[in-house]
């Protein structure tokens, strides 16, 4: 009795059999993703990689001084400069293009998908526990099916990227249509504007600021994943980190990680600050 019975429920091989399903039905399907995605990348690396470096410097420091102030531009084109001083400068060039792919598939799927949930309760329901397990469930555990589905490499990496940094960004579009004020939207109903009028001109310019902050969340946590994504064959800074904790190389593993750490907090401020400028955009009005 102390022993739990022998009782053996194959829900993994039901998962298994499904997935398999998948892969040999939709093959075209997944082929054409896989193409359509690593253009992309590569599209944002070699434009990345043809900028000269000083470009690149001057572009991150307009950034900052437009959306924050000038000590704020030259502290990030600062950050940039080390980076490339530490010889990381084309792997930085990858990590961004890998997670401005992933926060772009993220947004075209999140923001409409948001929206629904904003106009239609019951799809709300039933994608909340979706959204929970999509945040709670390990990262590594993403991995596996994208291994599958695209082998290793960049692909991979981003659609990994987006089921862990999708979430953020429909709840806070969900939230932000949800709370624009009523009586707003009465007031445009009242004057006989449609749907997707009071959506597109009412709810939609209201709740952006809101939305920047889920934009804010999911390109943060897309870059949290370069780490992890180097374990399915992702280039870039990750690499460069799962390198040094396989030579136990302090030297290149600190270069790497602050790195990482630098592009957070210029990706972080040029986000909040988008927001922050909606926001007093909006005030002014």
């Amino acid at each position: 009795m102390q022993e739990f019975p022998d009782i053996s429920i194959p829900i993994g091989d039901v998962v298994d059999f499904i997935v398999r399903w998948i892969d040999s039905t939709f093959a075209p399907f997944f082929d054409f993703i896989f193409y359509l995605t690593s253009n992309t990348i590569q599209g944002f690396d070699g434009f990345l990689t043809m900028l000269p470096w000083w470009v690149f410097l001057i572009l991150i420091f307009a950034l900052g001084y437009y959306f924050q102030n000038v000590s704020a531009g030259i502290l990030y084109a600062g950050f940039m400069f080390l980076v490339g001083s530490f010889g990381l400068w084309d792997e930085m060039m990858i990590t961004i293009a890998i997670v401005l792919t992933a926060v772009i598939i993220s947004l075209l799927i999140g923001i409409p998908t948001g929206i629904f949930m904003a106009m239609n309760k019951a799809f709300s329901v039933f994608m909340r526990p979706v959204l929970d397990a999509m945040q709670t469930m390990p990262s590594f555990v993403y991995l596996i099916p994208v291994i599958f589905f695209f082998s290793l490499g960049n692909v991979p990496a981003v659609f990994a990227t987006i089921i862990y940094a999708v979430p953020p960004v429909i709840r806070l579009t969900e939230l932000a249509i949800r709370n624009v004020d009523r009586e707003v939207i009465e007031s445009a109903e009242s004057f006989g504007s449609s749907r997707m009028q009071i959506l597109k001109k009412v709810q939609l310019p209201q709740a952006i600021p809101t939305m920047m902050a889920g934009v804010n969340q999911t390109t943060m946590m897309a870059l949290a994943m370069a780490v992890i994504a180097s374990m399915v064959g992702a280039g870039g800074l990750g690499e460069q980190v799962l390198i040094s904790i396989n030579r136990i190389d302090i030297a290149l593993g600190f270069e790497a990680g602050i790195s990482i750490v630098f592009l957070a907090i210029i990706i972080d401020r040029i986000t909040a600050g988008i927001g922050d400028k909606f926001q007093r955009d909006k005030g002014d009005h």
